[in-house]
C-alpha cells in the first residue's frame, strides 16, 4: 500500500454520510491500493489513544462504498495490518447493491451536444477541476436521474451550484441525505439541529454563452447596484421557489427550511450583486455620505425595488417572508473553485499557477471598501487564511442571511464554519469562522513563467479594464467573482 495524501483523503471521505465529522476518531493517516481502488485510514480516539480502521473501495460506477468502519479498536499495529491487508489484495470493483441506482458517467460524452462552459473542463489548466467536479458528483448520496446529462449541458451552473454545497455541508460535518425529490438537501448535525435546504440559481431572461461571453458592465449608480436589476433577478427566484410551497410539504413543515441561491443572470454578475441580494432581503439602501470630511454609510428604507413592476422590497419583512428560514448564498460557485482547491493542496504546478486577486471584508466599523489583495493560491501565504484546514475550504465564501421574523430559525450551529449574519439587539451583526472574508476576487490561469499581479496591478486593472485578461500563454483568466 502507498500513502495517501490527508487532503486527498479528505475529498474521498466527502462520500460519507458525515462527511469529515470524525468527533474524537479523527484520521491521523491514510492509504491506497496501488490501482487507487480501495482506500483506509488509520484513526485514533482522542481520549482513549486506541485506534480504528476505515476502508472504503470503489463500487463498478466508481462510487464509494464503506467496507469497514470501527473506531476505539484496536493497537495501532493491529489496525495497520488490517489496512495493509485490505489495501494489497488483489481486489476489483465491488457491484452496485441490489435495490441501488447504477450512477451514470459524468465523463460519458455521448448524446446531447456539450455546452461551452462544461467544454472548458477539458482544457490542461482545468483538468484537476475537472476530476474534483467528478469526485464531488460520485459523493452526491442520491442524485437526480439526469444529474449528469443537466451538468454535461444547458444546466451546468445549477448542478455545480448543488455540488458545491454537497461539498461545503459534509466539510462541516452534517449529515446529508437526498431521500425526497425536494427540497434538494435535508442536513444535519447534533449541535445545530435539522434544516431542509432548496438549490437554486438566478438565471438570464435569455441564455448566454457562459464560456464566450464577456462580463456585463457593472452598474455604476449605487442604487441601481442595490436596487436594480440584479435585485429583482433574485426577488423573482426566489419568490418561484417559495411559491412551490416547500416549507409546508409534511417532511418539511413545521422545521427550518433555508434557499440556497447563487447568480448567473449576467456573464460575470457574480462579481458585484451580493448588495442586490442583501438589498432585496433587508429592503434597506445604504447611501454613502460625507460628514465631517468622512464617508459615511447612511442607510435608507425603502419599499420596492427599481423597475417597471411593482415589486417589494425587504422579503424578511413581510408575511410570505416568514416560511424562510434564512438564505445561503456564495460567489464562488465557479470553475475556478473547483481546480484552486486542489490547486492548493500545493505540490508543483509546472505548467499553469492560479492566482486569485480581489477584495477582503474590512470589518472596521465605517469602513465602505474592501482590502486588495493578490495572491498565489499554491502558496503558503494562501494556505494560512484557511486554518484549520491545510487547504482553501468549501466553505470559505459561504454566508447565511438568517430571516429576524422567521417561523422556524435556523441554529447557527448547524452551519458552524459559514459566515452567518444574524440579527441582534434590532441590527444584522456578522459571526464567522475565517478570519478573513472575501468579498469578491477573480482567478488568472497564469504560464508558469508569467508575473504574478500586485495590488496595484488590480486597482489599475478595476480602473480600467472589467474584462478577461489573457495569460502569455493565450490561456483566458477567470474573470469571473470565486
Amino acid at each position: 500500500m502507498d500513502p495517501l495524501p490527508s487532503c486527498m483523503f479528505d475529498v474521498f471521505a466527502l462520500s460519507l454520510p458525515r462527511g469529515l465529522a470524525f468527533g474524537e476518531n479523527p484520521p491521523v493517516s491514510a492509504w491506497r491500493s496501488y490501482d487507487w481502488i480501495t482506500i483506509g485510514a488509520l484513526t485514533r480516539n482522542a481520549t482513549t489513544n486506541r485506534h480504528g480502521v476505515l476502508t472504503m473501495r470503489r463500487r463498478v460506477d466508481d462510487v464509494w462504498a464503506v467496507l469497514r468502519w470501527e473506531d476505539d479498536a484496536f493497537t495501532e499495529e493491529e489496525a495497520m495490518a488490517i489496512l495493509r491487508q485490505v489495501c494489497d489484495e488483489t481486489a476489483g470493483r465491488i457491484p452496485v447493491p441490489s435495490g441501488t441506482k447504477r450512477r451514470p458517467s459524468l465523463p460519458d460524452f455521448r448524446g446531447k451536444e456539450l455546452s461551452g462552459i462544461f467544454k472548458l473542463l477539458a482544457h490542461p489548466s482545468r483538468h484537476r477541476g475537472a476530476w474534483m467536479l467528478n469526485q464531488l458528483y460520485l459523493a452526491m448520496p442520491n442524485p437526480d436521474d439526469n444529474w449528469a446529462s443537466d451538468c454535461r449541458t444547458e444546466n451546468f451552473h445549477s448542478r455545480l451550484w448543488e455540488a458545491l454545497l454537497l461539498a461545503s455541508f459534509r466539510e462541516q460535518g452534517l449529515l446529508v441525505t437526498q431521500d425526497r425529490p425536494s427540497p434538494d438537501f435535508h442536513v444535519s448535525n447534533r449541535k445545530g439541529g435539522e434544516a431542509w435546504v432548496e438549490a437554486v440559481t438566478a438565471n438570464p431572461a435569455e441564455r448566454y454563452d457562459h464560456a464566450n461571453t464577456e462580463e456585463a458592465p457593472i452598474p455604476q449608480d449605487r442604487r441601481e447596484l442595490t436596487l436594480g436589476t440584479a435585485a429583482v433577478r433574485y426577488a423573482k427566484t426566489i419568490k418561484n421557489k417559495l411559491d412551490k410551497g416547500y416549507a409546508h410539504m409534511p417532511h418539511v413543515a413545521g422545521r427550518p427550511f433555508a434557499i440556497a441561491i447563487a447568480d448567473f443572470h449576467a456573464p460575470g454578475s457574480m462579481v458585484w450583486s451580493r448588495a442586490a441580494l442583501l438589498g432585496y432581503l433587508s429592503g434597506i439602501y445604504v447611501r454613502e455620505l460625507e460628514q465631517d470630511g468622512k464617508r459615511v454609510a447612511v442607510p435608507e428604507v425603502v419599499e420596492t425595488l427599481l423597475g417597471e413592476q411593482p415589486i417589494p422590497a425587504g422579503l424578511f419583512s413581510t408575511p410570505e417572508g416568514e416560511d424562510l428560514s434564512a438564505v445561503i448564498f456564495s460567489n464562488a460557485a465557479t470553475l475556478a473553485k473547483l481546480s484552486r482547491v486542489p490547486v492548493s493542496f500545493g505540490g508543483p504546478t509546472t505548467d499553469y499557477r492560479y492566482v486569485r486577486i480581489g477584495e477582503f471584508a474590512d470589518f472596521t466599523p465605517g469602513a465602505l471598501r474592501g482590502i486588495p489583495f493578490s495572491m498565489d493560491v499554491n502558496s503558503d501565504e494562501y494556505r494560512a487564511l484557511w486554518a484549520p484546514y491545510r487547504y482553501e475550504p468549501w466553505t470559505a465564501e459561504m454566508e447565511v442571511f438568517h430571516n429576524p421574523n422567521a417561523k422556524h430559525p435556523i441554529n447557527p450551529a448547524l452551519f458552524p464554519e459559514a459566515t452567518h449574519w444574524l440579527p441582534i439587539d434590532g441590527i444584522m451583526d456578522c459571526k464567522r469562522f475565517y478570519e478573513h472574508s472575501i468579498l469578491k476576487s477573480r482567478t488568472w490561469i497564469l504560464g508558469a513563467d508569467d508575473r504574478i499581479p500586485t495590488v496595484d496591478d488590480l486597482v489599475f486593472q478595476e480602473t480600467h479594464d472589467s474584462t478577461n485578461h489573457t495569460g502569455d500563454d493565450g490561456t483566458i483568466a477567470e474573470a469571473r467573482v470565486t
